[in-house]
């Protein structure tokens, strides 16, 4: 398992705290239908470069993992499995890939301090057989501003089906 879009295990302790964070903002989200951020928005440049370097992780190490998620962040890997911050930080070196790619990244805003953003990635990774494919991700991240700093609360992956 890898932290670079891999998630780990399942806890009920963990989705509990995931719905705590997420009802309070889900309550003003109700209350807004919400923006597609504008090109320029300088948050959501902000936002996509942290996602550009998770993207690209396994070919240009950084600190974003430590830095964007919340202590509080769950995730769901393309396998399905939960995973928490502690684990993706417990996680050994990255997997070796190259020709690492955000492909998109839409930015929309539900009040001045939620935001969802749908993107996608691609790198390029070798097999156990040794040989090369190219593993595609579509995922849905969802951030939280809290006190004055913008923080990945959830994410949920999956692989493109047409790759």
């Amino acid at each position: 398992m890898s932290i670079f879009r891999l998630r780990s295990s399942p806890s009920l302790t963990l989705a509990g705290a995931l719905v705590s964070a997420i009802l309070p903002a889900a309550a003003i989200a109700q209350q807004n239908t919400g923006r597609w951020a504008e090109a320029s928005d300088p948050v959501a440049k902000q936002l996509i470069e942290a996602e550009r370097k998770w993207a690209v992780l396994e070919c240009e190490p950084s600190k974003v993992v430590s830095e964007a998620l919340a202590d509080d962040f769950v995730g769901t890997s393309p396998q399905g499995p939960i995973y928490t911050k502690k684990e993706a930080l417990a996680e050994g070196p990255p997997e070796k890939a190259h020709d690492c790619k955000l492909l998109t990244a839409r930015v929309r805003f539900y009040g001045p301090d939620l935001a969802i953003i749908y993107g996608k990635e691609t790198s390029t990774r070798t097999a156990k057989d040794g040989k090369e494919f190219q593993r595609t991700l579509i995922w849905t991240d969802t951030w939280l501003k809290r006190n004055g700093k913008w923080q990945i609360i959830a994410v949920q992956d999956m692989t493109d089906p047409k790759h």
